[in-house]
């Protein structure tokens, strides 16, 4: 198959020119209220070209024997453009690599996995209860015509759950998705069969809890409220497309342009990075699309706005290097700029001190819904588990504590991070046609002062 890919792409008419091939087998298991929901096995795979000339032309097809076909299709696409693109310019990359996999996906039986989500659903009394486990395997080959060549095999690993339960005419529901890259050893670590139980008994203790008060109050969010906030504010508003107009049409603009690098976005303390690197996250990737190394990206750097998420288009653009941020969701889509692991770094104070220097406050340990303006600028989250904090003890659970606040007004109000660091994965969605992604989002705890809650 390589020396077909090879052989097209050194027939193409253009400044530069792309090959890469993906395919994905995957395998879905749902669950609902005890019953198989569905089971299901595909296999996909397919090409794709893009040719940069005066602008940038795709094809894709799932069909080898029509490659040169799209690639000639690509070519006059790219010469239609009278407003010459410039990518990057970049250095050579020629690689393979894979992620480890113990438990090989292909060796797990369909029964068992099964049985193990009837067994889990068993032990659960909530009112409604939904579970899905997918694997899938995806292997990439890319090549272009600077002489890049990159080989890929990822495993990958995921189980959604969402639980609802109603008491006295009050309904609670929470979920959660977990995703990793690696074989099955990784879901052994997620203990479901523990976890959901516990998860169950929060949310019937959370039913019953009475209304948050309302007023201005001292905040600490836990990791995954931490997570969705760096995502959502920092990690979109930085993605180097849309703060060049290309989302303006689909998920919205940035509040940040390029003149706003260096301007300060909040506390001295903050560091908020996305990190395709990180060892099994949801979205690990050694390479890009672009076959460009991938690396650890500091989008607010001690409180400044520090740098963007790029692809080759974006940073030739703005006349930088791609820091490796082009993601395909499938074979038949187009790189686009993408998060991967998006995180509040690490700071110096234990958990327990976060709480130690609170009178009276809130604890907003995870949320249940959000939303941003499409700007990333005004948005709200709402707590799903969250706690009455008194002399820096928690005293009583609460219900529903809503925090609405700019992006500079939340990251100007940090003033104390904790030293534990957790990740939650999730489906980010981007583009016309909409890719969804696998990315891991999180961070440590964070404590806020003299925050507004209702």
């Amino acid at each position: 198959m390589e020396d077909i890919l090879e052989r097209v792409l050194e027939g193409i008419d253009a400044r530069f020119a792309e090959i890469r091939y993906m395919k994905i087998n995957m395998n879905i298991i749902t669950v609902k209220n005890g019953v198989i929901n569905a089971v299901s096995s595909t296999e996909e795979d397919g090409f794709a070209v893009r040719v940069v000339n005066e602008g940038i032309g795709f094809s894709a097809t799932n069909d080898i024997s029509n490659l040169k076909e799209i690639a000639e299709r690509a070519v006059k696409l790219s010469k239609k453009r009278k407003n010459r693109i410039d990518f990057s310019s970049e250095a050579r990359y020629e690689d393979s690599w894979s992620v480890e996999e113990k438990k090989k996906i292909e060796n797990m039986d369909v029964d068992e996995k099964i049985d193990y989500l009837l067994d889990v659903d068993k032990r659960l009394g909530a009112q409604m209860k939904l579970q899905m486990l997918k694997d899938k395997k995806i292997e990439k080959l890319y090549i272009n015509s600077e002489g890049s060549k990159i080989r890929a095999k990822i495993p990958r690993v995921e189980y959604f759950y969402m639980l609802g339960v109603m008491e006295n005419g009050n309904f609670e529901q929470s979920y959660r998705q977990y995703g990793m890259s690696g074989g099955y050893e990784i879901f052994d670590r997620w203990d479901i069969l523990s976890l959901l139980p516990e998860e169950e008994k929060a949310l019937r203790e959370i039913v019953k809890a009475k209304k948050s008060p309302e007023g201005t109050y001292d905040l600490i969010v836990g990791p995954e409220v931490a997570g969705i906030i760096a995502h959502e504010s920092c990690g979109h508003p930085s993605e180097a497309d849309r703060i060049l107009g290309r989302e303006a049409a689909q998920a919205g603009e940035s509040f940040i342009n390029p003149s706003k690098v260096g301007e300060r976005i909040g506390s001295e303390i903050v560091n908020v990075v996305d990190d395709p690197t990180v060892p099994h996250s949801f979205g690990y990737y050694k390479y890009d699309e672009e076959g460009i190394p991938a690396r650890r990206r500091y989008l607010y750097k001690d409180g400044k706005i520090n740098e963007f998420l790029h692809n080759r288009e974006s940073a030739g653009k703005l006349g930088t290097k791609s820091n490796g941020a082009a993601r395909s969701s499938w074979w038949n889509r187009e790189p686009i700029v993408r998060m991967s692991t998006t995180f509040f770094e690490p700071g110096d104070y234990s958990k327990e001190e976060l709480f130690e220097d609170v009178k009276e406050g809130i604890y907003m340990k995870s949320f249940t819904e959000w939303n941003i303006d499409d700007i990333r600028y005004n948005q709200k989250y709402v707590g799903r588990e969250a706690y009455l904090i008194k002399n820096g003890e928690i005293v009583a659970p609460v219900r529903r504590p809503v925090l609405e606040i700019t992006t500079p007004g939340f990251y100007s109000r940090i003033d104390a991070i904790a030293k534990d660091l957790e990740f939650f994965a999730g489906t980010c969605g981007k583009g016309d046609p909409m890719q969804g992604v696998d990315v891991w989002m999180g961070g440590p705890h964070l404590r806020l002062r003299e925050i507004k809650l209702r």
